[in-house]
């Protein structure tokens, strides 16, 4: 016991000044009082109005063009606590009030863009005019970066066994009507990884705007029939008031209500678009997260234990911190309900390139993401062909693909 508790003893003060870094995941969730409208007002005071319209198209320029290149600037964090400390971090209050602050600053971000998005004299930008069509638009997208966030803090916190952190993950997905993730994510990804039976696992060869339809629709239904079966066998019918999905889809009707009561309707359309926004970025991380990477079946018929090398890891460090460690996604898969200052880097995952949001541009042109992503997945089953989750109607026209590419040699086996 003695040799168990001296290291712990010895590493807790490097880990209680390292565990402020992650106050860095609160920055997107706070950026439009940070960024977005100090930004303006100094625009409008400095007298460049295009830069005042630019900032409110933060949210998407940080995603989509500051972090994919900050990621490959940032050395890569390949570090793993020692076991020693689990125990002390795991218990640790402090990271899960990090989780927690983002409702908060979920909400206050939201309240403030629909006054900005109707207000005629919008104070807080520094120059008493209204905003522009386009300005508001931009506004959308900031905030469904927010919500997209706040996505990953209520995944975070939907993994819990602790019920208010549970529920507190449920009211963080209502700002973008996206409450049955945490039904059909806990339930079914986490036990179809790497499966045809999976809508959230990538197939070998599907292009992420084809999967981004079947994730849509496919992960909707499976998070409705898995509810419908845990009522079911609790003697309950699937419209039961007890049923998640009507809960938390009711908690986004109550929040949508409140807004268009309080500001006016013509919030509404800002409203659906950030929500569209933010899960559209869900999908994207999804897509890249298990992309190819199956599951053999035994003897039995039946799969084999998902593993970590189902799942693409990342260790790229802002993105890391943004998300709350979700690029150690093999970790998460075999030990799910670990907080995320204690996940790690395990044996086991392919490795991706970049971070989440480098992968995401990769993702968005199919020819580019098939020539640089196609050969790793190949190199990391190791030539077992069964390991690749192809849709079988078109595994022959994939694999006769990748022998013209060079890919497979001519004549190997199916």
């Amino acid at each position: 016991m003695v040799s168990d508790v001296q290291p712990a003893a010895a590493a807790r003060p490097k880990y209680r000044w390292r565990r402020y870094i992650w106050l860095a995941a609160l920055f997107e969730p706070a950026s439009l009082f940070l960024v977005v409208l100090p930004l303006v007002r100094y625009c409008h005071h400095t007298g460049f109005a295009l830069g005042a319209h630019v900032a409110f198209w933060f949210g998407p320029i940080a995603v989509h063009v500051l972090l994919p290149i900050a990621d490959f600037v940032v050395p890569p964090d390949d570090r793993n606590p020692e076991d020693s400390i689990i125990e002390y971090l795991a218990g640790d209050p402090y990271y899960r009030a990090v989780t927690m602050l983002c409702l908060p600053l979920q909400l206050a971000s939201i309240v403030t863009a629909c006054y900005l998005w109707t207000s005629d004299a919008p104070a807080p930008v520094g120059q008493r005019i209204p905003l522009t069509a386009v300005d508001k638009v931009g506004l959308a997208f900031t905030i469904g970066l927010v919500g997209g966030i706040a996505i990953t803090a209520g995944h975070e916190l939907g993994h819990k066994k602790v019920e208010l952190e549970r529920w507190l993950g449920k009211v963080m997905l209502s700002q973008v009507c996206y409450g049955q993730f945490f039904i059909e994510h806990n339930r079914g990804h986490h036990v179809r990884v790497g499966t045809l039976e999976d809508p959230a696992s990538a197939r070998f060869g599907e292009s992420m705007w084809r999967f981004g339809i079947r994730f849509g629709f496919d992960s909707l239904w499976s998070a409705f029939r898995l509810e419908a079966e845990r009522l079911r066998k609790a003697g309950h019918g699937p419209w039961s008031p007890r049923n998640d999905m009507i809960t938390t889809s009711l908690m986004s009707v109550a929040l949508f209500g409140i807004l268009a009561t309080v500001f006016g309707i013509e919030v509404l359309p800002y409203l659906a678009l950030q929500a569209f926004y933010a899960c559209f970025m869900l999908m994207m991380i999804a897509y890249t997260q298990h992309y190819g990477l199956g599951r053999k079946r035994t003897a039995s018929g039946r799969y084999e234990r998902a593993t970590p090398a189902d799942c693409w890891d990342s260790n790229r460090t802002l993105t890391n911190l943004a998300l709350f460690n979700v690029q150690r996604h093999g970790d998460h898969h075999i030990n799910p309900t670990n907080r995320y200052q204690a996940q790690r880097l395990v044996d086991g995952p392919a490795m991706m390139p970049t971070g989440y949001t480098g992968m995401m541009l990769l993702a968005a042109v199919p020819p580019l993401w098939r020539r640089v992503i196609d050969p790793l997945v190949l190199a990391h089953i190791g030539g077992d062909l069964e390991r690749l989750n192809i849709e079988p109607a078109k595994r022959d026209r994939v694999l006769a693909s990748l022998r013209r590419r060079g890919l497979l040699e001519p004549g190997s086996p199916a």
